[in-house]
């Protein structure tokens, strides 16, 4: 018997983490990309062009992973990465026709899956879960 009444929140919150995360991740890629991909095009989206130090930043992985899914998205032609001319050590990034298209289809299946998410919940339980989720994130230090 544990000391809880219910489930540790941390323990609750890390299972529906994973869940909602395996359930977003199966969303992008039956809309043919991946979570990695859709991280990786969203932010190089959301700068017009972006270095991959900056990158790798707004993604939150490390620089050889993103070099390893940069890699990649070149190859498959959803992608450019050209030197910065005024610093030959920066690679920037750009989206290729090809990466537009499968940016607006992974958008559209991350919409829909938000959606999905929220239903059934009012704006207002929403507002306060956000709230709960940021005092769990300081109460952690994070």
């Amino acid at each position: 018997m544990t000391p809880f009444d219910r489930p540790p929140v941390g323990m609750n919150l890390a299972r529906t983490a994973k869940a909602v995360a395996q359930a977003f991740d199966a969303a992008l890629v039956e809309a043919g990309g991946t979570l990695p991909v859709w991280l990786a095009l969203l932010s190089v989206k959301s700068k017009e062009l972006a270095n991959q130090r900056e990158l790798a930043g707004m993604i939150g992985i490390q620089g050889a992973t993103l070099t390893h899914h940069l890699n990649a998205m070149e190859a498959q032609g959803l992608l450019t990465r050209r030197r910065d001319p005024q610093n030959r050590r920066v690679h920037q990034v750009a989206l290729t026709e090809a990466g537009e298209e499968i940016f607006d289809k992974l958008r559209l299946a991350a919409v829909a899956f938000d959606k999905r998410l929220r239903a059934g919940l009012p704006d207002e339980r929403l507002a306060e879960f956000a709230e709960v989720l940021a005092a769990l994130r300081a109460n952690v230090g994070g």
